[in-house]
């Protein structure tokens, strides 16, 4: 493990892709991978930074209201004179699981990354992005700027959230290449194997992604099957606990938060994976990915 960061240093962690509202059946809520990961290491307490960009509209201007009112700066957001806000239509099954309708040619497809973005990058501890935020070769360009902009010592979380058909192989590989973590779930595992012509059972897997791209750490969630992580040479696992499930809206990135802050603050994987448990299964039994996490659960 690595020795983590100083103690009296406050971590400094950005999402950068897309910010949207998923339309779930009890109404809208905030959503997109990185704005949920950044809401929750702020939660942890980070500060932290949402780059992306909405529409010059009433949902745009909602989306800027509700980050404040989370707490989060809004100056990583900016706003396309013509392109909508993003919305996804979100339907649950009957487990709470929940199934994406991402609607394109959005605010976010446009994000730009301008110098004082490269220059927040550049000072970040942490910066998560995925598959998704890249669907559009504007939006992809200003978050590989952004990648590029950081430190050598930042990690470079690559929170891979597969989504619908908006990801490739050259996306999925450039992505590994240019991050030093992945977190990935157990329907994406075997769908990366086959787009990166991998074989074997999940921890050969694992160890051939690790090695392959030189990670310094892997997760992988499996839902009700708990997660496991692969970090300084050792392979956790953990099983998941007994819940009463709201919606598992944003519970991935809640785990993704709490595993880079662990990381930065050198925390050992055992208990990296015991504290993204606990804040990832709280989310699991609120609903919506934004929930007040209370102190009992955030502190570690």
């Amino acid at each position: 493990m690595q020795t983590g960061m100083q103690t009296d240093t406050k971590p400094f962690a950005i999402g950068v892709g897309e910010v949207l509202w998923d339309l779930l059946p009890s109404g809208k809520q905030l959503g997109g991978a990185p704005a949920n990961f950044a809401y929750h290491a702020h939660a942890l307490g980070a500060e932290a930074l949402v780059v992306s960009r909405v529409g010059d509209d009433v949902l745009g201007r909602e989306i800027l209201d509700r980050l404040h009112g989370l707490g989060l700066r809004t100056d990583g957001i900016s706003v396309d004179p013509t392109a909508p806000t993003g919305t996804v239509s979100v339907a649950l099954d009957a487990h709470g699981v929940p199934n994406f309708t991402i609607h394109e040619h959005v605010a976010w497809d446009l994000l730009e990354a301008g110098p004082a973005m490269r220059a927040g990058a550049a000072r970040a501890h942490a910066i998560c992005f995925g598959t998704l935020g890249q669907r559009h070769a504007v939006a992809r360009a200003a978050i590989r700027a952004v990648l590029h902009a950081a430190a050598a010592s930042a990690l470079r979380i690559f929170d891979i959230n597969l989504r619908q058909q908006f990801y490739s192989r050259e996306v999925v590989d450039d992505s590994l290449r240019l991050a030093n973590v992945l977190k990935l779930n157990d329907a994406e595992l075997p769908v990366v194997a086959r787009l990166l012509d991998l074989a074997g059972g999940e921890r050969p897997l694992l160890e051939q992604l690790a090695a392959r791209y030189e990670l310094r750490a892997v997760a992988l969630t499996k839902g009700a099957g708990g997660s496991v992580l692969l970090a300084g040479g050792r392979f956790v696992s953990r099983p998941a606990a007994r819940l009463k499930v709201a919606d598992t809206v944003g519970a991935g990135d809640a785990y993704t938060a709490v595993l880079a802050l662990g990381l930065l603050e050198g925390h050992e994987p055992e208990r990296i994976v015991e504290q993204a448990h606990r804040v990832a299964e709280f989310v699991c039994t609120q609903p919506g990915a934004t929930p007040a996490l209370p102190p009992e659960v955030a502190r570690w």
